[in-house]
């Protein structure tokens, strides 16, 4: 298991849009990448994860999304972008670069997406409820966009100064450590 850092808000490469892969090129570094990329995002408790979350500015995702209790669905999603969208959804979103910050944020309701998986071999999904908001919020991270600037302007002023003190907090997390501290606490039982 490999955790690595999650970038966290304030931090420049949350802002930049980020460049697109080269499959043919990048294939042998991609496994470890998405490999850790999955670590990451399940110790840290998400359901998806870009690449520039772990500070690599590359159009990458993962997703996991929850079929039944025991049962999940994963996505690689390699240059991803969304080709239709309709309808409206409202509701509670988070972000790993967010630690336990948590607000209605307004997303299209359906989406269709196309990409490259794992294999490089093109893949199109449509997606209805959480997984087009879970879709929809990681292609934005790859685009520079964060989902704080999806709120309404009067929201985003009234959150600032709450942003402020918790970018304070967050900067001094680092996922990679607690995973190594709690894996060392696990063997040392």
């Amino acid at each position: 298991m490999a955790v690595r850092r999650v970038v966290k808000y304030g931090e420049k490469i949350l802002k930049k849009k980020t460049r697109p892969v080269n499959f043919s090129k990048e294939r042998k570094l991609l496994g470890a990448i998405i490999r850790d990329m999955f670590d990451t995002m399940i110790f840290a408790g998400g359901m998806g994860l870009s690449a520039n979350q772990i500070n690599l500015n590359m159009r990458l995702t993962v997703i996991r999304d929850k079929i039944t209790d025991n049962e999940f669905k994963d996505y690689v999603l390699i240059n991803p972008e969304i080709m239709a969208k309709s309808g409206t959804q409202k509701g509670q979103e988070g972000c790993l670069s967010f630690p336990g910050l948590f607000t209605e944020v307004k997303r299209f309701s359906r989406v269709k997406v196309k990409a490259l998986n794992d294999k490089g071999l093109p893949v199109e999904i449509c997606a209805d409820g959480l997984l087009a908001r879970a879709l929809q919020h990681e292609i934005d991270h790859l685009n520079g966009i964060t989902f704080i600037e999806r709120l309404p302007l009067i929201t985003r002023v009234k959150l600032k100064p709450v942003l402020r003190k918790l970018k304070k907090e967050w900067a001094r997390m680092d996922e990679s450590s607690m995973a190594k501290e709690s894996r060392w606490k696990r063997e040392n039982r």
